[in-house]
């Protein structure tokens, strides 16, 4: 991708002056896909300074490309000057992509937040079962984790889904296994 932006040529103020009008007239047209296009390296050079930030650098890529064809749409449809395009595009890009970052981080730590809670449930679980002799109750986990019983439920609940994908994927396995085994081949 990076050759291949690279590669293009770069456009002076007259040229982009003149896209601009014609994506103002059409904004769907080739005007604004030859902006765009000309855009594509500072969506890689924002994209690149954020390489460490965690996230799949052809995911922030895509966001960053539809992210500069929504910047150069508006700036062309508000009348904007050739000379200030590529900062109103930087300045959209470092926006959007830092709030994809963010988002990304953010969900991050959830993931690990709660697989950390269903780590502590699933081990209150075991120890309850072993001291009650029967399963626990919602109010039982709950007291012994100190949480509410809305958290066990949720928690709970995403143990259980987690779980049921779990076991979907070892029969679809095993389902795949006896199709295979069909030529006659000894069970194990």
């Amino acid at each position: 991708i990076a050759a291949q932006v690279r590669s293009l040529a770069a456009l002076d103020g007259s040229e982009v002056g003149a896209l601009l009008e014609g994506a103002r007239e059409a904004p769907t047209g080739p005007a604004t896909e030859r902006l765009v296009e000309q855009q594509l390296s500072t969506v890689l050079d924002a994209v690149l300074s954020r390489r460490d930030s965690g996230v799949d650098l052809m995911e922030l890529y895509q966001e960053g490309s539809i992210a500069a064809a929504v910047a150069v749409g508006e700036y062309a449809s508000r009348g904007g000057a050739a000379p200030g395009l590529r900062a109103y595009v930087v300045r959209v890009l470092d926006a959007f992509l830092d709030d994809v970052t963010n988002r990304q981080a953010a969900q991050r730590l959830a993931d690990t937040l709660l697989l950390e809670r269903v780590k502590l449930l699933e081990t209150a679980d075991v120890a309850l079962r072993r001291r009650l002799e029967r399963e626990p109750t919602i109010l039982e986990l709950a007291a012994a984790l100190e949480w509410t019983t809305d958290e066990v439920e949720v928690v709970s609940a995403v143990l259980a889904q987690a779980r049921g994908a779990y076991d979907a994927e070892i029969v679809e396995f095993l389902d795949d296994l006896d199709e295979g085994d069909a030529g006659g081949s000894t069970d194990i």
